[in-house]
C-alpha cells in the first residue's frame, strides 16, 4: 500500500512538472495569467508556471504581412477605382495585444480596410497615381495611431494596384498621346530655331570673308564625290561666272560701236 502511495505521488509529481515548464521560442513572448489576472509577459526560453494556477497565451512577435481585399472606392473627383494594398505590421507589447482586443491581425486588417476607403475617398485620382508615396506615408500614420492602444506596430503601407475604368483608360491614353505630340511639335520648333540661328550666324561669317563660300563648294565638290549619284547639278559660283559676264559685255559694247560707225558712214556717203 505504502508502495503505491509514493507510485502515485512520483506519477504525480512528474505530470504537475511537466504541465508547469514551458518553453517559448526567441520570436515569442508568454503572457501569464494567475488566477485570471495578468501579471505580465515572460520569455524567451524556458521557465515554469504554477499548475492550475498560472495559465499562459503565447504572443507572437513577428512581422505580419497582410493584403488587404480590393476595395472600391470613389475618388474626390467622383472617379469609381479599385485598389488593394499590403500592411506591413507587428506587435511590440504583448500584454496590450492579448487584454485589449480579441483578434488583433483581424482588427488591423478591417481597420486597414476602412482607413484605405476613407483615405483615398479624400484624394483626386491625380494624386493618387502621381503621390502614391505620400498617400501611403499617410495610410500608415493613420493607421498606426489606431493600432498603438492594442501594442500592434504598423509599420509600412503599401497601395498596390489600382484598376481604372476603361473609359477612363482610354481618355487617359488619349491625354498622353496628345501631351508627346505637343512635347515633339516643341522640340522640333526648338530646333528650327537653333538651326536659323546657327545659318543667320553662318550667313554673317561669309559676309564678312566671302572666300568661305569656295571653301564650302569644295567641301561641298568632295562630299559629292563619294556617293554613287547618277546625275549631279553643281552651281557655279557668281564670282566664277562674274568675270565671264564682263567679257561679254564689253564686247558687246564694241560691236555696238563698230555698228554705229558704219552706220554713219553709210550715211555720208
Amino acid at each position: 500500500m505504502l508502495f503505491s502511495f509514493t507510485t502515485f505521488l512520483i506519477i504525480l509529481g512528474i505530470f504537475l512538472l511537466a504541465a508547469s515548464v514551458r518553453v517559448v521560442q526567441e520570436y515569442e513572448r508568454g503572457v501569464i495569467f494567475r488566477l485570471g489576472r495578468c501579471v505580465g509577459a515572460r520569455g524567451p526560453g524556458l521557465f515554469l508556471l504554477i499548475p492550475v494556477i498560472e495559465r499562459m497565451r503565447k504572443v507572437d512577435l513577428r512581422v505580419v504581412t497582410m493584403e488587404v481585399p480590393v476595395q472600391e472606392v470613389i475618388t474626390r473627383d467622383t472617379v469609381t477605382v479599385k485598389v488593394n494594398a499590403v500592411v506591413y505590421f507587428r506587435i511590440i507589447n504583448p500584454v496590450d495585444a492579448v487584454i485589449k482586443v480579441m483578434d488583433p491581425v483581424h482588427a488591423t486588417s478591417q481597420l486597414a480596410q476602412t482607413t484605405l476607403r476613407s483615405v483615398l475617398g479624400q484624394s483626386e485620382l491625380d494624386e493618387l497615381l502621381g503621390q502614391r508615396e505620400a498617400i501611403n506615408q499617410r495610410l500608415q500614420q493613420l493607421i498606426d495611431e489606431n493600432t498603438e492602444p492594442w501594442g500592434v506596430k504598423v509599420s509600412l503601407v503599401e497601395v498596390r494596384d489600382v484598376e481604372l475604368p476603361a473609359t477612363m483608360q482610354r481618355a487617359m491614353a488619349a491625354q498622353a498621346e496628345a501631351e508627346r505630340e505637343r512635347r515633339a511639335k516643341i522640340i522640333h520648333a526648338e530646333g528650327e530655331l537653333q538651326a536659323s540661328e546657327k545659318l543667320w550666324e553662318a550667313a554673317c561669317v561669309i559676309a564678312r570673308e566671302p572666300v568661305t563660300v569656295q571653301l564650302r563648294y569644295l567641301q561641298t565638290l568632295r562630299e559629292i564625290g563619294t556617293t554613287n549619284a547618277s546625275v549631279i547639278v553643281f552651281p557655279l559660283p557668281l564670282d566664277l561666272v562674274k568675270p565671264l559676264g564682263k567679257l561679254l559685255e564689253s564686247l558687246s559694247q564694241d560691236e555696238g560701236v563698230e555698228g554705229k560707225a558704219a552706220a554713219d558712214t553709210e550715211n555720208e556717203s
